[in-house]
C-alpha cells in the first residue's frame, strides 16, 4: 500500500503564511481607508479609487506568490527526482557489483581448484588427455564459450607437439583451423581470442583458443595461470616420458 506523506513542507508553510496574511489585508482594507486621500489641494484621491488599487496591488501580489510557488515547487521535485534517479542508479550499480564480485568469486574457485588437483602430473599420454580435459572444463567455468583448443607448439619448428579440442557438454562444434604462424607471431584472428604462455625458459609453446572476439582482463589472467600450468604440466610430462623411452620402459 502506497504511504502519503501529509506533513507539510517549510515551503508550503510560508506560503500558506503568507496567503494568510494578505488575505488578512484584503479584509482589513475597507476599514483601513476611512476617507479620501488628499495630493494637492485639488488632487484629491477617492476612498474607493484607493481601495481598488489596493486591492489590485495585492491580488497581483497573490498572483506572483502563486508562480513562485508552483516554480519552486516544480525545482523541487526535480531535485527529489533526481536523488531518486541517482538512488536507482546506485543501486544498479551495487546490483552490478555484487554479480560481478559472485563471477569472480567463481572464476577464483576455478582457478585454486586447478592448484589444488594439479599437483599429481601426469605420466601417461592417458593422463595428458585428462589433464586436457581438465584444463578445459576449468575454462568452461570462467568464460561463456561452447569450446575450447589447446595446443603445444613447438617455437623453434612451430609444429604442434599437442592438442586437445574440447566442446561444452550438449555442444557440438567443427573443429577450428587455426594456423600455428598466427599463433607464434601473436597476429589477430577474427572471431578467435588467443592466450599464450609466458614462460619463456622453455621451447614450447602453449596456448588457448576460444570462439570469442575478446574477453575481461580478470577472465585473460586466469586462462594465463591456466596456461602457464598447462605449460609447466606437459614440459615434466615430456620429460618424464623421454626418459622412459630412453630406459625403454
Amino acid at each position: 500500500m502506497k504511504k502519503f506523506n501529509l506533513q507539510p513542507s517549510l515551503l508550503q508553510i510560508i506560503y500558506l503564511i503568507i496567503n494568510i496574511a494578505l488575505f488578512a489585508v484584503i479584509i482589513y482594507v475597507p476599514y483601513l481607508i476611512t476617507g479620501p486621500f488628499r495630493v494637492t489641494e485639488k488632487l484629491i484621491i477617492q476612498e474607493g479609487l484607493i481601495e481598488g488599487s489596493l486591492l489590485a496591488i495585492l491580488f497581483v501580489i497573490i498572483v506572483l506568490m502563486l508562480n513562485l510557488y508552483k516554480k519552486e515547487a516544480q525545482k523541487q521535485k526535480r531535485e527529489i527526482q533526481k536523488v531518486i534517479d541517482e538512488k536507482a542508479a546506485t543501486k544498479e550499480q551495487l546490483d552490478e557489483s555484487t554479480k560481478y564480485i559472485g563471477q569472480l568469486n567463481v572464476q577464483i574457485q576455478e582457478v585454486k581448484a586447478i592448484f589444488n588437483t594439479s599437483n599429481r602430473f601426469p605420466l601417461t599420454k592417458s593422463d595428458l588427455k585428462k589433464a586436457f580435459t581438465f584444463f578445459s572444463d576449468r575454462v568452461f567455468g570462467i568464460v561463456n564459450t561452447n569450446w575450447v583448443l589447446f595446443r603445444i607448439i613447438s617455437n623453434s619448428t612451430q609444429k604442434t607437439i599437442s592438442e586437445q579440442f574440447e566442446t561444452r557438454q550438449g555442444f557440438t562444434s567443427n573443429y577450428p583451423h587455426i594456423g600455428n604462424k598466427k599463433i607464434v607471431e601473436e597476429q589477430s584472428c577474427p572471431s578467435f581470442t588467443t592466450i599464450i604462455s609466458s614462460s619463456p625458459n622453455v621451447d614450447i609453446l602453449s596456448c588457448c583458443v576460444l570462439p570469442v572476439a575478446q574477453i575481461s582482463t580478470e577472465e585473460r589472467v586466469f586462462i594465463q595461470a591456466i596456461i602457464n600450468e598447462l605449460t609447466m604440466m606437459f614440459v615434466l610430462f615430456n620429460y618424464t616420458y623421454q626418459d622412459k623411452a630412453a630406459k625403454g620402459y
